[in-house]
């Protein structure tokens, strides 16, 4: 709103555009110079001079045509200049329509198949689309253990050398074991380009196929890889959460696949984490790689990845189907802190909430989300709220 405008012009606009719409209340100056403006001697300057203020006068009439006529609308109420908390939230509104653009042609990779144990993980798929927009991909299993024949002696070497560098590969993790692994990372980074994967969720048993057990057993640094590049990947076929990642991933905050593991009531805190992939980039220190003779609820054994989230501000998010139909974002923010750890090769962090352990679990349960949610660093719900805006989702913040 820089000067008076009249809900007639607006209204028209608006409606054939059909997009959110952000009011921008902003004054160009802190306050008028009241007794520059009186000592004016022109009537019509004093005129021009005031309606060069006037954003805020027309807000109200706008408000209540959207209203009436059913348009969806949000306020940024401030100064055009050396206002730092009024374009703070200009930025994450702007940062939101990224992430909902991003969402929208995202490509979701889905390979393998639900675990029968965890009713909670099972969602809509077309729910899916209709909130977020994007594509589904379904994948078969077979095509991971085919790619995985493609590798070359020289794609395995270099994989591994990546490794290396990339992870603190513990002394007794068995050069076999690296090699399947590295193997696995090549084949599904020629599977996420064959697709043009933006993200993926996955479970497999591979019980009574040889070479799909090896490929799923063998995924798990081949996945940490993918996720700490952007194309973040969720297990236990956790469609909703992979979905979680990519938000995360998106506002620049990272998106690690996490759990519940155990509260702790004497510092206050939650462990949290998971098997599987881990989010390298966000991770305290180097992630470790330790080997497993049994993976943890799932058939096979191999290698996996242990890390802490840094240190300091976190956000946690959860998509959750609602049960009268459609989603909802579920976002926590709390404070990753120092402190002892399982060191069972997994993610594994202690984090502490505003309104301490019991209250969080307490009040988080009770929306009703799967077990999984995404963590990523720094405080970011406010962005999230503003996401869900744009794309029509409840947003409910339990801290």
């Amino acid at each position: 709103m820089t000067t008076y405008a009249l809900s007639s012009t607006v209204l028209p606009v608006v409606q054939r555009v059909k997009v959110p719409v952000i009011i921008l209340n902003l004054s160009p100056a802190a306050a008028i110079d009241y007794t520059a403006f009186n000592a004016l001697s022109d009537r019509t300057q004093m005129t021009g001079e005031w309606l060069a203020h006037c954003a805020a006068c027309p807000v109200p009439e706008i408000a209540n045509v959207f209203k009436r006529a059913g348009i969806r609308f949000h306020q940024v109420t401030g100064m055009l200049y050396n206002d730092e908390a009024c374009w703070q939230e200009i930025a994450g509104w702007v940062e939101a329509a990224r992430v909902a653009h991003i969402m929208a042609y995202n490509r979701l990779g889905c390979m393998g198949h639900y675990y029968s144990g965890m009713l909670d993980i099972y969602t809509d798929l077309t729910q899916q689309y209709a909130t977020f927009g994007g594509h589904i991909e379904l994948i078969e299993v077979e095509e991971l253990a085919a790619l995985r024949k493609t590798v070359t002696d020289g794609e395995v070497q270099q994989r591994i050398a990546r490794f290396h560098d990339a992870f603190e590969v513990q002394a007794d993790c068995l050069p076999d074991e690296l090699e399947k692994a590295a193997i696995t990372s090549v084949a599904l980074d020629k599977l996420v380009a064959h697709y043009q994967l933006g993200s993926m969720a996955y479970y497999y048993k591979g019980t009574g196929n040889a070479d799909n057990e090896t490929a799923i057993a063998s995924i798990i640094l081949g996945n940490s890889l993918l996720t700490a590049r952007g194309i973040p990947v969720a297990g236990e076929y956790e469609i909703k959460n992979a979905q979680a990642m990519k938000i995360m991933d998106s506002f620049g905050a990272g998106g690690s696949f996490t759990e519940y593991y155990a509260m702790d009531f004497t510092d206050d805190v939650v462990l949290m984490g998971h098997d599987g992939p881990g989010h390298i980039a966000i991770a305290e220190g180097k992630t470790r790689v330790r080997p497993l003779e049994v993976y943890h609820g799932k058939v096979g054994k191999g290698l996996s990845v242990e890390m802490m989230v840094k240190h300091g501000p976190v956000t946690l998010l959860s998509v959750v189907e609602a049960p009268g139909g459609g989603l909802l974002l579920l976002v926590a923010e709390a404070e990753s802190v120092p402190g002892p750890i399982l060191q069972i090769g997994n993610t594994n962090s202690r984090y502490r909430f505003a309104i301490g352990a019991r209250r969080f679990v307490n009040d988080w349960n009770s929306h009703g989300p799967a077990h999984h949610c995404a963590v990523g660093v720094g405080h970011i719900a406010d962005k999230i709220s503003k996401l869900g805006a744009l794309l029509n989702m409840e947003v409910r913040r339990v801290c």
